[in-house]
C-alpha cells in the first residue's frame, strides 16, 4: 500500500491543504509526517489539527522549540518559536491543551519493517543536518549509513533527494520515473511541504510503496502565506518572502 510522507510543514496551512488535497485525489490513506509541523509559519494550530490523524508523526526540532527554549536558532527563528508557543498557550483556544499534549508525546523515531523514519538523521534524529554537499564528506556519510538498517527517510534540510551509500545524491530532477528500491541501503530526504529550499517554490512530498519512491510537487497560493507572515510583527518578513523562490 502506498504511503505519503511529508515533512517540514512549518505552519504553512495553504501548502499543507494543497498537499492533502493531492493525496486525497490519489486515494492514499497512509500518511506520515517527519516533524517540524510548526515554526516559522502563521498557522501552527491549524496545521497541528490536520496532522493529528496521521498514522505516523514525529517530533522535529521546531516542534520541540514550541515546548522548550529553542537551541541554536537564528534570531528570526527564535522569535518565530516564541510566537508559535504563544499561539499554543493562549487560553482563548480550549483545544490548545490537546495540541500541546500531542506535541509532547511525539516520538523521535519510528521503524516499520525495512523503513526507518526520523526528522534529522539516524545518528541524531532531532537535530543533525545531512546536506547534499555532505557526499564529499565520505567519513560522515559512511558513519551514518552504518547505522541505517535498510532505508531511512528524513527531512530537516528542506532539500529533497536520495543519498546512496557510495556517496551520491540524486535530486528529484534526476529521478523523473522515481527510484526503484533494491538491496542497497538508502537515505532519503523527503523535502519540505511548507518551506522548500531547493529553488522550487512548490510544496514537496514523497510517495512510497514496497518497490519504488516518487517525489511529488504541488502548487499552492504562497502569496497568501507570505502576506499572513508579513502581517505578524513577530515573524520575520524573510520567512514569507523566501517562499516565492523556494530558498
Amino acid at each position: 500500500m502506498t504511503r505519503a510522507i511529508l515533512s517540514d510543514i512549518h505552519g504553512n496551512l495553504e501548502a499543507l491543504r494543497a498537499v492533502l488535497d493531492d493525496i486525497d485525489r490519489r486515494g492514499i490513506t497512509r500518511l506520515h509526517c517527519l516533524g517540524d509541523i510548526i515554526g516559522y509559519g502563521p498557522n501552527p494550530r491549524e496545521c497541528l489539527d490536520l496532522v493529528r490523524s496521521f498514522e505516523i508523526c514525529l517530533l522535529g526540532n521546531h516542534d520541540q522549540a514550541a515546548l522548550f527554549d529553542p537551541e541554536g536558532f537564528s534570531a528570526g527563528a527564535e522569535r518565530a518559536a516564541f510566537w508559535t508557543r504563544q499561539q499554543l498557550e493562549t487560553q482563548t483556544d480550549p483545544a490548545n491543551l490537546e495540541r500541546l499534549k500531542f506535541l509532547a508525546e511525539l516520538p523521535r523515531t519510528r521503524q516499520d519493517g525495512d523503513f526507518l523514519f526520523v526528522h534529522g538523521s539516524v545518528r541524531a534524529p532531532l537535530n543533525e543536518y545531512v546536506f547534499p554537499e555532505d557526499i564529499y564528506n565520505e567519513r560522515k556519510i559512511q558513519k551514518i549509513f552504518a547505522m541505517i538498517p535498510r532505508y531511512c527517510f528524513q527531512g530537516h534540510t528542506h532539500v529533497p533527494g536520495v543519498f546512496t551509500s557510495d556517496c551520491r545524491f540524486l535530486r528529484p530532477a534526476d529521478l523523473p520515473a522515481g527510484y526503484r528500491l533494491g538491496s542497497e541501503k538508502l537515505m532519503v530526504n523527503v523535502g519540505s511541504v511548507g518551506q522548500p529550499r531547493d529553488n522550487d517554490p512548490r510544496a514537496c512530498y514523497l510517495l512510497l510503496d514496497d518497490e519504488r519512491l516518487q517525489y511529488v510537487r504541488v502548487d499552492y497560493p504562497w502569496r497568501t502565506t507570505r502576506d499572513k507572515i508579513r502581517a505578524i510583527a513577530d515573524l520575520d518578513d524573510f520567512l514569507g518572502d523566501r517562499l516565492e523562490q523556494g530558498k
